[in-house]
Order: C-alpha cells, then sequence, then structure tokens
C-alpha cells in the first residue's frame, strides 16, 4: 500500500493538529515552554482576548497537555496557574524545531528575538532526526516511510 493508497482518517499528524495545530494553541505552548503560567500573563503577552485563551486553555487542560495548579495571592480568590505536564513537554523538540525554522527563514535581518541555549556550554540548542538505533542525524532521502500498524486503505468510494 502507497501512500496515497492510505487512508488519512486516523493520520496520527493530524489529530495532533486537531489538538495543538491551532495558532493561539502554540502561542500558548511556547509562552509555557518559556515560564508563563498565569492566565492575565498568557494574555497580555500573547495578545488575545480573554475568551480565546480560556478557550485555548481549556483544550489544553481536557487533553492533558496543560495542568492546573492552585495559588492564592494575598487578598484575592483561589486562581489557577497552568503548567505543562510531561505530554506537554513532549511537544518542546517539536516547537524548537518551529523555532530553528523561523530562525532560518522568518527572523528580523538582526537575527531571531529568542535564543534557546543548553545551559552547561551556551550552544545553541537545535532539533535533528536521528535513527533510534543509533546511525546518527538524518536527512530526508535517508528515511523511508511505509503503512504502519494502524494503516487502513483508502475508501474511495467515500469522496
Amino acid at each position: 500500500m502507497t501512500w496515497l493508497e492510505t487512508s488519512t482518517e486516523n493520520c496520527t499528524v493530524q489529530r495532533t493538529l486537531d489538538l495543538v495545530g491551532e495558532k493561539w494553541s502554540l502561542l500558548v505552548l511556547r509562552d509555557a515552554m518559556n515560564g508563563v503560567r498565569r492566565f492575565d500573563d498568557f494574555r497580555r503577552h500573547v495578545g488575545l482576548s480573554e475568551s480565546v485563551l480560556a478557550d485555548r486553555l481549556r483544550k489544553l487542560v481536557a487533553t492533558g497537555i496543560l495542568d492546573t495548579v492552585p495559588y492564592n495571592e494575598p487578598g484575592s480568590r483561589t486562581r489557577h496557574e497552568y503548567r505543562l505536564t510531561r505530554k506537554g513537554w513532549e511537544l518542546w523538540p517539536a516547537m524548537i524545531a518551529l523555532k530553528q525554522w523561523g530562525d532560518r527563514h522568518a527572523a528580523d535581518p538582526e537575527g531571531p528575538p529568542l535564543e534557546v541555549t543548553h545551559a552547561d556550554c551556551g550552544a545553541p540548542v537545535e532539533t535533528v532526526v536521528v535513527c533510534s538505533a543509533g546511525h546518527g542525524a538524518l536527512v530526508p532521502p535517508e528515511a523511508r516511510t511505509r503503512p504502519g500498524p494502524s494503516a487502513k486503505p483508502l475508501d474511495l468510494s467515500a469522496r
């Protein structure tokens, strides 16, 4: 079965985009990965309306990407901070890959507005695609795709 003969109804890329592929969700995740925790800070920094932010945060919490942690400012009611879960942090390499691409192809002439560096040596952090058998970094021609265990044939009669 080739890619064009494979149904995309259960595509994991599509399912991931359904969860986090919307612009505001990715920007909320970007900020969460950079230490933003509170609703008002997200709203102010990302620059979106309260209703859109509340919707995106609710969705990210419901999918287990963010978790809520109660806090209380003196004299105020209990509120919640939003923290990345392990599942949320697993999106970090994808965010670094988006940043890396943007730094190369969409940055200002002076360079990127944010640098991510290794805490020990200060070198820039970057993403690479590696072989799990230890064969190091790969380029696209060195990789192959094939149908996975849940691949289904494309139903041409449904189109």
